[in-house]
């Protein structure tokens, strides 16, 4: 069985360890240095604590470390990991910033330990099946792509203010922790983002200033693309449309489904999941992980797929703030 090591215990974190203890497949611990927080979610789920990571593996070696800290410390906790010998699941995004990426790669290859980012829309069903789909060539090249999504963040993190979500600096804003999963997994269907023209702006969210609400046209490569995001809408929503030389696909997250139509067609073809909580998404990122760990088969996003969306985050942050199209190179 295997030994997991979860690093931080926020919301995320609490998140992956019932998780991971779910899949059956190992012995989840946790570390956090508020020992007032690393107390009752060790005590609610039954999981060994520690107050800090040097305690941790002190006391043991862990095949795996899933880094939940918030984003600023991600490569330098993934370097230490790596020197240890560990399996890597990193928390999106990767980081707030391009420095220490390729110290990061050097030690991740020297380690030769499988890693994983925790962008976890490559473990919904319905994107997925439409990436396979979009795949096969049926329709023909892709040629234009369109996603609008919100929520009512306050509804689904009441503790926003209080959080990484305030800062910049910690990986907040709605470009960092939210239109990010959307970009990953449209790079993942399209190709990587060659081209970002952002405006973005705080809208409403009350007590922090960070963008609320996001408006980006970009490339990917061939593809023109549109991306349009709120965070205080009432409906929580994500619509992607992808618009091929032969017929369009749809995603209706939300909705957990999606579906194509063919040219001459007049009506969509829906592919519907069964029904899913939450937890289940997160459950099958887990086993998706032990599964890499094991050299089995994996569809979870890379290192190197998650620097391209990285490179997106910052090229939109600085447009937005310019006012200017950036290149990506």
């Amino acid at each position: 069985m295997h030994s997991i090591l979860i690093i931080g215990c926020g919301s995320i974190g609490e998140r992956h360890l019932r998780c991971f203890q779910k899949s059956g497949r190992c012995s989840v611990s946790v570390c956090d240095a508020n020992a007032k927080l690393l107390s009752e979610v060790s005590q609610r789920y039954n999981a060994p604590a520690f107050s800090t990571l040097a305690e941790a593996v002190q006391a043991q070696r862990f095949d795996a470390w899933v880094i939940c800290t918030p984003a600023h410390t991600h490569l330098a906790i993934a370097r230490e990991g790596a020197s240890h010998g560990a399996a890597l699941l990193i928390e999106k995004p990767l980081s707030v910033t391009l420095d220490g990426l390729e110290e990061t790669r050097t030690a991740l290859a020297t380690s030769a330990r499988f890693v994983a980012v925790a962008y976890v829309y490559h473990c919904f069903p319905w994107i997925i099946a439409a990436r396979e789909f979009l795949q096969t060539g049926a329709f023909g090249k892709p040629l234009h792509a369109s996603v609008v999504a919100g929520q009512h963040f306050p509804t689904f993190r009441p503790a926003y203010r209080d959080i990484y979500y305030a800062r910049h600096e910690t990986g907040g804003g709605a470009i960092q922790d939210a239109i990010t999963h959307i970009v990953n997994a449209m790079e993942w269907m399209l190709g990587p983002m060659t081209r970002v023209f952002c405006d973005a702006a705080h809208q409403q969210l009350e007590g922090v200033t960070v963008e609320d609400t996001v408006n980006v046209t970009a490339r990917h490569g061939p593809v023109l693309a549109s991306y349009a995001m709120t965070q205080f809408q009432v409906a929580n929503e994500a619509i992607f449309e992808i618009h091929c030389e032969h017929g369009s696909i749809k995603i209706e997250s939300h909705a957990q489904r999606w579906a194509s139509m063919k040219r001459g067609e007049t009506a969509w073809t829906w592919h519907t999941t069964p029904p899913l909580e939450r937890d289940d998404l997160f459950i099958a990122q887990a086993n998706a992980f032990l599964d890499g760990m094991e050299g089995k088969p994996c569809h979870l996003c890379t290192f190197d797929e998650a620097v391209q969306t990285l490179r997106f985050n910052r090229a939109a942050l600085d447009s937005a703030a310019t006012g200017l199209p950036i290149i990506l190179s």
